[in-house]
């Protein structure tokens, strides 16, 4: 078992300022980072979206169902939202629990490396991944991507820790990562295959498979894992129409080099702040290096959770030819700095340390700027749709008030697209329930003769306004048209126009 680094030898003067700081208590430094990102990324969303982003009004719309499964995806972090919304109620809460999740993935990841590389190497370690705007700029908007943060974070700490020390307590944590990481997106095939092939094909890791630990991990995998799993069978895997629909088809031989190398390639780009981050670390060129507890298991180890996944990912896009988003990369590249850390051994002396702090904090000021500047400067010259802008409240408002007046009853159903019915039915005071996009099957937990018995509202904004779309009128036959409006944006230029319907009660 790898032993921590042992501390430096005291030094007759006490160190002062932010790097003698980091230098002399790592931890307490580590901590304050947490807290830092944590404060700066819950307030920005906080402070400058005037609307919820689609993923979070996704996650109000299903959460409240507490279904096992649904149409998209599985259902997680619609459940934690949903809690989020029930226990605080605020816009604020849902910002602050996608950079808990953050945190806590970087905590693990912190963890893992620490009796590697030492406190200060751990610490620098996560300076290098949080240069990936995948953990600040578009954490905020929080969603199945950034929920499987954690459950990945704790693959690869419980993964290595298992390994080394072989104890049952960590094989469970790992069957907890991997029935988890389910729940969060179906991405868990490329967490697991990897870390599958390693213990097979590593002489060293192979062992285990002589001890308890691996099946065990596997069979709790499996109950975590078997709720969700049930569903999926009984609904003829639903969600999975979802992800083909996603995936650009197939059009020839040449998608299978394509469609890998531009996911490659965008990894690549997305790391680069990252990679700024690491030159600092490794420029110039270190006279002397670092004595590290880690053995050439632990190397193995750490650049499999590092690579493997990302490995795995791209060569699935290479076997099935299909397009991806390059924003699936979010936790593939969570052991990135650790790896960089421990391969370049780099001595963590004052001057070394102070370049590496100094653009981990101009990555991070950067994203910061850039965000303040597109939700609070941009909005007013570029004149580009942000959906963060949406007048959502005045929608729910008035459209909930004229169905009052016109059936003098409350509002218990919305029929119309995700981001309109979602919309309405959020910042409506009577909290609706909504048909998504008019289809039954979207929204099974609906009945239809009970929303045909309430009546209900319709809601459009990419059609005529004055028609009732095709796929509503199916649905809602001798809804009452009523006259077109237009309702500003809430920040910036712009008006959505606005059509409606109301299906009075039968």
């Amino acid at each position: 078992m790898p032993e921590p680094l042992p501390a430096a030898a005291p030094q007759a003067v006490a160190k002062t300022g932010l790097i003698g700081c980091i230098e002399s208590r790592p931890r307490a430094a580590f901590g304050a980072f947490l807290a830092l990102h944590f404060m700066v990324w819950t307030a920005l969303p906080a402070l400058l979206y005037a609307n919820l982003p689609l993923d979070l009004i996704e996650a109000l719309t299903y959460g409240r169902e507490w279904q096992l499964g649904y149409d998209k995806l599985p259902p997680l972090p619609w459940w934690l939202v949903e809690i989020m919304h029930r226990l605080f109620g605020t816009d604020a809460a849902y910002y602050a629990l996608a950079q808990a999740v953050v945190v806590i993935a970087f905590a693990l990841v912190w963890a893992t490396a620490r009796p590697l590389v030492g406190a200060t190497g751990a610490l620098v370690a996560v300076l290098i991944v949080d240069g990936m705007h995948y953990f600040q700029y578009t954490a905020v908007k929080f969603n199945h991507d950034v929920i499987q943060l954690p459950f990945w974070a704790l693959a690869g700490f419980a993964f290595h820790a298992a390994l080394k020390r072989g104890r049952l307590i960590h094989w469970l944590l790992l069957a907890l990562a991997f029935g988890g990481a389910l729940w969060a997106k179906y991405f868990v095939v490329v967490l697991a295959a990897p870390y599958a092939l390693f213990v097979l094909f590593d002489r060293e890791a192979r062992a285990a498979l002589a001890t308890p630990g691996p099946w065990l991990a596997l069979a709790v995998a499996l109950i975590i894992a078997s709720p969700h799993v049930i569903w999926l069978f009984q609904t003829d895997f639903l969600p999975f129409a979802y992800a083909e629909h996603r995936a650009a088809p197939v059009r020839g031989w040449f998608d299978h080099v394509l469609h890998p190398a531009f996911f490659t390639a965008s990894q690549i780009f997305f790391a680069l702040p990252s990679l700024f981050i690491a030159a600092a670390l490794l420029w110039p060129k270190p006279k002397t290096r670092q004595e590290i507890a880690a053995d050439a298991f632990d190397r193995r180890i750490v650049t499999l959770i590092a690579f493997g996944p990302g490995l795995a990912m791209i060569a699935l896009i290479a076997v099935s030819g299909r397009g991806t988003f390059a924003m699936w990369g979010y936790p593939l590249w969570l052991y990135l700095g650790v790896w960089i850390v421990m391969v370049a051994r780099a001595a963590l002396e004052a001057d070394r340390l102070k370049r590496v702090v100094g653009a981990w904090g101009a990555v991070f000021a950067s994203f910061a700027i850039v965000f303040l500047a597109n939700y609070s400067v941009l909005p007013y010259f570029d004149h580009r749709y942000r959906a963060v802008f949406f007048p959502g409240d005045k929608l729910g408002e008035m459209l909930t008030q004229r169905f009052h007046a016109a059936t003098g009853q409350p509002l218990r159903y919305v029929i119309g697209t995700m981001w309109d019915g979602g919309n309405l039915a959020h910042y409506s005071p009577d909290q609706p329930q909504v048909l998504i996009d008019g289809l039954p099957q979207r929204a099974p937990w609906i009945s239809l003769d009970d929303l045909r018995k309430r009546g209900a509202v319709v809601v459009w904004t990419e059609h005529d306004p004055k028609e009732l779309p095709t796929q509503f009128a199916a649905i809602a036959p001798g809804a009452d048209v009523g006259a077109p409006f237009d309702l500003p944006m809430r920040r910036g230029t712009g008006a959505v126009h606005i059509g409606w319907a109301i299906l009075k009660p039968q």
